[in-house]
């Protein structure tokens, strides 16, 4: 469950529902109280078209970078736990929802498990997960692919548009 050294692990963090940056502080408040988890820092918020499912709210987004002691399926529940106390529940998918935590990578290493790889399989496609990590870590490379954060922006073949929204209040 817990490991002995920390681990930097980025996560990813979006709201389309009522008070967008208001769900996503109070996830941040929640990712910093949990066992095993200290919150380093977070990028800006972006703004963002939803993706998948076109016909729903304007995302905010933003990324984090936390240490971490949990292992990756421990932290997975943990962000799961988040999810729910804030009031997610998964009826569609890729639907509109109050909080999404995902989680992005974890230190160098690959994971693949039932329910959970990191990196996050579609990190590549999402402008609105690379765009604020690139602002909060363009040293990282992705584990699997080698590439940095600036690389994988330059190959992203969609237009989706990715706006600044401001600092996080």
């Amino acid at each position: 469950m817990f490991r002995n050294r920390e681990v930097d692990t980025f996560i990813s963090l979006g709201s389309n529902r009522a008070d967008r940056d208001g769900y996503i502080r109070k996830a941040l408040f929640l990712l910093g109280r949990t066992p095993g988890i200290r919150v380093k820092d977070v990028s800006a918020l972006y703004e963002s078209e939803p993706m998948y499912l076109r016909e729903q709210a304007l995302f905010l987004n933003c990324v984090a970078i936390i240490s971490t002691t949990l292992e990756p399926d421990i932290l997975l529940m943990a962000c799961q736990k988040i999810e729910r106390d804030l009031g997610r529940k998964r009826k569609i998918r890729n639907g509109p929802r109050v909080i999404d935590l995902d989680i992005i990578s974890y230190g160098r290493r690959l994971v693949n498990i039932p329910g959970l790889t990191i990196p996050h399989p579609r990190l590549t496609e999402r402008r609105f997960v690379l765009k604020p990590l690139l602002e909060l870590a363009p040293y990282w490379r992705h584990p699997g692919l080698g590439r940095s954060v600036k690389e994988l922006l330059d190959l992203l073949q969609s237009g989706d548009k990715v706006i600044y929204y401001g600092e996080l209040k």
